[in-house]
């Protein structure tokens, strides 16, 4: 299934039989599907996208030539008299996501994309999520929406928002040490300052396990001291990988004045997505956290969910695209076209990739609608809850 993302203005999206209808100008499609694939522009020039396959050893082979007679790769359907037209499978379409204003979808395809489960999501230029249509029939729970609202009271919303700390703080150390092995040699100092800001975030994680209390109100302070001081920690260790001249100083989540955080900002803001997709799937409530305080249009148990993502997702997915030479840059304070582009595809990527969970290996993004199943099971009271640890 693939996530498809939008980012230009004055596109257009339809439906025509089973397919989905992308019309320019220049409409960029940018996919990932069981590997790290992107289709860029058809240009007015009539050549083919640009198109590389990176391989599990890392070789990137050419692309076979795409004729405009038959459906390319993934089902791509060539234009057959505008080249500002792209045409895919509905069944290939796991999401669509519209990151750019300006742009107009028929009320076809919005009926088509609920009866098939196909999540339209909506982001700001700078990756803030806000506005998801779903078909309200695929959700249609109520036991499980019940239950959530009671453990909102009870020790479930303190056990709940410990394991999404503990969780956390987890991964946090995992992807210093993960990032930190490959400084061993090259930079002996900077590995251990790693080691020792990873040690300093898994003493926090001990601090966190220690807490207990009747309700989550009465925990909540204390869980979010404990989470503050490893965030600072955390992004102290995160600076150490990141050049300079990028202009990283420390974690800015709102107006961020440097590409660095600007790129985390927006990857955050399609990790938004899938997780609130996951929670719909799940028949939670999206606006009925526990670690995030309750306020008007704040989707408290969303950000709760993605506290355990960040790390293994986005960070893991941006670090490494920086690492990798990748220009991360802004213009007038917002992400560059290209920028937003190579993120999307460095996150979406990433989603794609396999990690271990529960004996068994998982795509990452299956793994978070696995954990939204997983905290509706545990609000109804039928298991535990486990946060998705990330393996560096």
């Amino acid at each position: 299934m693939n996530s498809v993302i939008i980012s230009d203005y004055g596109v257009m999206l339809a439906k025509t039989g089973e397919r989905l209808v992308i019309r320019g100008p220049k409409p960029r499609l940018e996919l990932i599907e069981g590997g790290p694939q992107l289709f860029l522009p058809l240009g007015i020039d009539n050549k083919r996208p640009t198109l590389s396959v990176a391989t599990s050893d890392g070789v990137k082979t050419p692309p076979p030539p795409l004729r405009r007679t038959a459906p390319g790769p993934n089902g791509i359907k060539p234009p057959k008299k505008s080249a500002d037209e792209i045409e895919l499978p509905l069944f290939r379409v796991g999401e669509i996501v519209i990151g750019s204003p300006g742009v107009a979808i028929s009320a076809d395809l919005v009926e088509a994309c609920c009866e098939r489960g196909i999540r339209l999501s909506f982001l700001t230029r700078s990756g803030k999520p806000y506005a998801m249509l779903s078909s309200p029939m695929l959700t249609a729970t109520v036991i499980t929406r019940r239950e959530q609202l009671a453990a909102y009271n009870d020790a479930r919303g303190v056990d709940l928002a410990k394991a999404i700390v503990r969780g956390k703080l987890a991964n946090q150390a995992a992807l210093l040490k993960y990032f930190g092995k490959y400084l061993k040699e090259s930079n002996p100092s900077a590995f251990d300052e790693l080691s020792g800001l990873a040690r300093s975030i898994a003493k926090a994680r001990k601090n966190a396990a220690s807490i207990d209390a009747p309700n989550i109100d009465s925990a909540r302070e204390a869980f979010l001291s404990i989470e503050g001081l490893a965030g600072r920690t955390y992004w102290t260790g995160v600076r150490l990988l990141i050049p300079e001249e990028l202009g990283f100083d420390s974690r800015d989540h709102r107006g961020a004045p440097d590409p660095v955080n600007s790129a985390l900002n927006y990857g955050y803001g399609i990790l938004y997505t899938q997780v609130w997709g996951a929670i719909m799937n799940a028949g939670l409530e999206p606006f009925a956290g526990f670690l995030h305080v309750d306020r008007p249009g704040k989707p408290s148990l969303v950000l709760d969910m993605v506290e355990e993502f960040r790390q293994p997702v986005v960070d893991r997915a941006v670090i490494a695209a920086i690492g990798r030479g990748t220009t991360i840059e802004t213009r007038d304070g917002m992400l560059t076209d290209g920028t937003r582009r190579a993120v999307a595809s460095a996150v979406l990527e990433r989603m794609e990739g396999e990690a271990n969970f529960r004996g068994r290996r998982y795509k990452l993004k299956s793994i978070i609608q696995i954990q939204a199943r997983a905290v509706a099971s545990f609000v109804r009271g039928s298991a535990s809850y486990r946060t998705f640890s990330f393996k560096w």
